[in-house]
């Protein structure tokens, strides 16, 4: 089986989970912090080379106080967890905004490397897109443009798997998923299986993969 080199994981229903247990919707949040060690755990043993967690973006920032509290404090828990396993650690949003968790700023500077960092791991915190290629659009004639990008150190995305039965990319990392494959997963983030996974990565061995070529 041909196995992507980097997976991008946009983890979405939590909310939506959350009512369907009778939560309110900021509780879903904690409950989708296991299947994400759960699913790095994977990613190491069948040896993707990254991975990148879509944690919020600046959009999501317009929500009531009480979610964006939630994601937060999630987003802080997700990445101490993985402090803890073998990775090699990056966080990517606005730190400039009072929106970007400052518990998370050490992870901001450069890639934090714990046990071996045998695998890559990024997280997207108060990401956005336009945010992102801003500084890109300005130096566009440039050969290296591509050099002026927020997330330049976070590489080419091969496969997206989207939790939540959405179909979109909600801004996710716009520049390196243009040729990525993108597979949907009709489960809430929450309810993650080891099923999904296997099931994304069968399907992706089966797509033709010529990047335009």
């Amino acid at each position: 089986m041909r196995i992507p080199n980097h997976i991008g994981i946009i983890p979405d229903g939590n909310r939506r989970w959350a009512l369907k247990n009778g939560l309110n919707k900021e509780d879903g949040y904690d409950f989708g912090l296991k299947p994400g060690l759960e699913l790095f755990r994977l990613c190491k043993k069948v040896g993707v080379k990254e991975v990148t967690y879509y944690g919020f973006t600046m959009d999501n920032t317009k929500r009531p106080s009480v979610q964006t509290k939630a994601f937060t404090k999630a987003c802080i828990k997700a990445v101490n967890m993985l402090s803890k396993e073998e990775a090699s650690l990056l966080v990517v949003g606005n730190t400039k905004s009072p929106k970007f968790p400052k518990e998370l700023l050490p992870f901001t500077k450069k890639r934090k490397v714990f046990g071996n960092g045998s695998i890559k791991v990024n997280f997207l915190v108060n990401y956005g897109w336009q945010w992102d290629i801003r500084n890109c659009l300005k130096n566009i004639h440039n050969k290296n443009f591509l050099n002026s990008l927020q997330s330049k150190d976070i590489s080419r995305v091969e496969l997206i798997i989207r939790w939540g039965g959405r179909r979109r990319l909600s801004g996710f990392l716009p520049i390196q998923s243009v040729y990525a494959d993108f597979y949907v997963v009709d489960d809430y983030w929450p309810d993650f299986k080891p099923e999904h996974f296997y099931e994304a990565l069968k399907w992706y061995d089966c797509q033709d993969i010529t990047l335009g070529g």
